[in-house]
């Protein structure tokens, strides 16, 4: 079971397509380590070299037996709390399944990651489900290393995701009282320490209970994340809004989030705190506090908006247009594509002349109105221009926007410098395609509260008009 080339054994990652699992199987790439992601659609990750990636579903037993050959620990990280039928039964079986699999493949060890609580209380459907998965693992016979946890934080995850939509639409919340009910939430960053420090434990049944340094409610998250964004917020507490209503509420604020999320509406009216600290002890992990993990968060998303290739992302079919936009984390994002049938350096030629004394090639009399408004509102408005005709840097004003980052017949990002709600960015980006050349032009809004949202969708129907006419005007210059 040892991988030839290092001797170390080889690792089975189940749910990598997910959030956890993709982290965890960038984490174990880098270290280095062999590893084989099982995935019901195999073609949607994005595995690092050396990576082996397979087809498999728990739900599908015939599909098992060829994943688990040769694997020495098999992360368990699949759950159906997306699916539309009963989540509770759909996990019990697939946890047979690959239970049974694991152990006619001589798997040594499962790690598990499951959820917080009391065990004597009677617990959420998704909680009962959480810890019932791990029972079942275990009555195959293969040791079971379980870790617990309670909310987890991090830039993607459910939980935050949640808790962000709903703080960046509402400067004002009724909540039910039991939103003040205790959780120990965790960061993903200690989640996936803590996932991998399993690898070296005994091939063992084990419970270990992971929880982050602070105790709080999800009212007292919901402020911390508010606080992080600079963001006002005050919460209402009522009594007389029950799971039912909560759920009707979550879906109108969170539609993206609300088939998965009105089933974790019944788990945040359960304590979901750590009562045993045998993780502590055992693992060289000592888990952030709430404030840091956000902060964290937040840090992650900016980083992977930076390198974020829209022309990637547009092409490969990762962004599905809609009106308003595509969420990006915290942002709304606008992209659209043209061929053109020319050299890169000929379709970035009109990109990198833009602003200025060339105008912006389409509406060049709103943008001017735009500018008069901003100058009014006290910002920089239009007057700035450009430093030169032809050449552009890094750091050069532009109007009423900043060059963030330049990269010469390739990529140009506009910072926005105008007065609004919140940041805004304009990319263009040119890649080559068969036969010529593929423009990508995406603009971004980071809106601040629910005035940035207002602002955005209010002037979506104009902004939606004149970049289409502008892409439209610089594919005509080419």
């Amino acid at each position: 079971m040892s991988d030839p080339q290092n001797g170390e054994s080889r690792v089975l990652i189940t749910g990598a397509t997910g959030y956890i699992g993709g982290r965890l199987m960038e984490t174990l790439e880098r270290t280095g380590r062999p590893v084989r992601c099982m995935a019901r659609r195999p073609e949607y990750l994005a595995a690092a070299d050396g990576t082996e990636v397979v087809a498999g579903d728990c739900l599908k037993p015939e599909t098992l037996p060829a994943a688990l050959q040769g694997i020495d620990t098999a992360f368990y990280l699949v759950h159906s709390m997306g699916s539309r039928g009963n989540f509770e039964d759909e996990d019990r079986l697939a946890a047979g399944n690959f239970g049974e699999a694991a152990r006619a493949a001589g798997v040594r060890k499962i790690v598990y990651l499951g959820g917080l609580g009391d065990r004597s209380q009677t617990l959420s459907p998704h909680l009962k489900s959480r810890q019932e998965t791990g029972q079942a693992l275990r009555d195959s016979g293969v040791p079971v290393i379980e870790l617990r946890a309670s909310i987890i934080l991090g830039s993607g995850s459910l939980s935050f995701e949640l808790i962000r939509n709903l703080v960046e639409r509402l400067p004002v919340m009724l909540c039910p009282t039991w939103v003040r009910v205790q959780a120990q939430p965790i960061a993903i960053e200690d989640v996936i320490a803590y996932l991998q420090g399993a690898l070296a434990l005994p091939a063992e049944n084990r419970i270990f209970e992971i929880g982050g340094a602070d105790r709080v409610s999800y009212a007292d998250i919901m402020l911390a994340y508010a606080h992080a964004r600079g963001l006002k917020r005050r919460l209402i507490f009522v009594p007389v809004l029950t799971p039912w209503l909560s759920s009707l509420w979550l879906g109108l604020m969170t539609p993206l989030y609300a088939r998965v999320g009105r089933k974790l509406i019944e788990s945040i009216r359960h304590p979901t705190v750590v009562t045993d600290d045998a993780a502590l002890a055992t693992f060289d992990v000592r888990p952030m506090g709430v404030r840091d993990a956000i902060a964290r968060a937040v840090r992650y998303e900016e980083r992977e908006f930076a390198r974020t290739r829209w022309a990637d992302a547009v092409s490969s079919g990762a962004l599905h247009p809609s009106w308003g936009g595509v969420q990006f984390g915290s942002r709304v994002v606008d992209a659209r594509t043209a061929f053109v049938p020319v050299t890169r350096a000929a379709a970035f030629a009109p990109i990198r002349r833009i602003g200025g004394a060339s105008g912006w090639y389409y509406a060049n009399g709103l943008w001017r109105i735009r500018g008069y408004l901003d100058l009014l509102a006290g910002g920089v408005g239009l007057r700035r221009g450009r430093r030169h005709a032809e050449h552009l840097r890094p750091g050069d004003a532009l109007d009423f926007w900043r060059v963030e980052a330049y990269e010469p017949d390739r990529r140009l990002r506009l910072a926005a410098e105008m007065r609004l709600p919140g940041r805004a960015w304009l990319e263009f980006e040119v890649n080559d395609a068969a036969g010529g050349t593929e423009i990508t032009q995406t603009a971004i809004f980071d809106p601040i509260g629910l005035p940035g949202l207002i602002y955005w969708y209010a002037i979506y129907p104009l902004h939606r008009r004149i970049f289409a006419g502008m892409l439209k005007a610089i594919v005509a210059r080419v």
